[in-house]
């Protein structure tokens, strides 16, 4: 093989999967393999629009040229399960590259489609009710790998996602590079809007006074969970790093930065977290910034003995709340009976 070859093969063989791209950088690529400019906009085009898996399958490129770009991976994953719920919700098993498992739910309305990504595999965060903390954590996920999980969701509904909520496996703000660049690109390649997108954070300190400097228009939810740090550190062991007070007055000067409203989570355990005297002291801790309290139900794992409060306890919760002049909304999870609501999400491993 002579050396002309053998560069035109190597710089082949470098080139990394082509999901998460932008226009520029697949306009740049085709160049390189001595293609013309348009090239890059139907690349784009096939990927981000289209869906496609495989090079070889863009038909506009030209046969001989498709033959030699035809195992240069894009970056798909593979389904692996796909879990249907009663109320339409969809559980989604994705297997990556290198064989590890991610979740990821698509959540359909009348008027839009909602996906649930993961950030990471796993997660770190160890919180005693979740599933997915239960399980460890493996990686983080490239920017590619949460475009993908999209990208899969739009394709099995045959319609276009209108909203991202990263609230999958992971703690988002522990893997925040790649977190921004697949922010990006949802937005600037499959036009979702940054404000149809929700970044979840259990707090990380420093992360989300950095994340305001970005100057961003996502919204940013901050998981509480609990009303004072003693309780807090029970719930959530990596919380005793990061103190109730601090992450509040970080989440202060994010909203003082950025002038956008700030979401708080807080997942309701019967007899845990849900009595009156927490609802006062939740009151007291969010009182005097732009924010609003989503209360969620738990939803049951069988790695823990937690149980869901009763609806009249939820709603004197909610009740307490708004008397005091806080915003509060219940919110129940979809997709309870295909374990893939909040809290529910696993981290598995593929069998070789």
């Amino acid at each position: 093989m002579g050396s002309d070859s053998q560069n035109q093969l190597s710089s082949v063989t470098r080139i990394p999967p082509l999901l998460g791209a932008s226009k520029a950088e697949l306009t740049a690529w085709v160049q390189e393999q001595g293609q013309p400019a348009y090239r890059g906009e139907q690349l784009y085009q096939w990927i981000y629009q289209k869906g496609v898996r495989s090079l070889a399958d863009i038909t506009v490129f030209p046969k001989q040229w498709r033959e030699k770009i035809a195992d240069i991976p894009i970056g798909r994953s593979t389904l692996y399960y796909r879990s249907v719920a009663p109320d339409e919700t969809v559980k989604y098993l994705l297997k990556l590259e290198d064989g590890l498992i991610i979740e990821t739910v698509g959540i359909p309305s009348e008027n839009r489609l909602t996906v649930c990504v993961s950030s990471q595999v796993g997660c770190p965060m160890a919180c005693d009710f979740c599933a997915t903390g239960k399980g460890g954590f493996k990686r983080n996920l490239a920017a590619r790998e949460i475009v993908d999980q999209v990208l899969t969701i739009q394709e099995d509904f045959k319609r276009r996602v209108s909203n991202i909520v990263f609230m999958g496996m992971g703690e988002p703000l522990l893997n925040l590079k790649n977190v921004l660049a697949a922010v990006r690109s949802l937005n600037q390649d499959l036009g979702i809007g940054q404000r149809n997108i929700t970044i979840s954070t259990v707090g990380i300190r420093e992360r989300i006074r950095q994340l305001a400097e970005y100057k961003m228009q996502f919204t940013l939810a901050v998981s509480l969970h609990a009303p004072n740090q003693p309780l807090r550190e029970k719930l959530i062991p990596t919380a005793r790093a990061y103190p109730l007070p601090e992450l509040i007055a970080e989440c202060r000067e994010y909203v003082k930065i950025t002038s956008r409203r700030l979401t708080f989570e807080y997942i309701l355990l019967a007899g845990v977290n849900d009595l009156p005297s927490h609802a006062a002291e939740l009151a007291q801790l969010v009182r005097g910034f732009q924010s609003h309290i989503n209360l969620i139900p738990y939803n049951p794992i069988s790695e823990a003995d937690y149980q869901r409060p009763s609806r009249q306890r939820i709603e004197a919760f909610t009740k307490l709340l708004r008397q005091k002049n806080i915003a509060a909304t219940i919110r129940y999870s979809r997709g309870l009976e295909a374990n893939a609501a909040c809290g529910q999400l696993r981290a598995f491993q593929a069998a070789n």
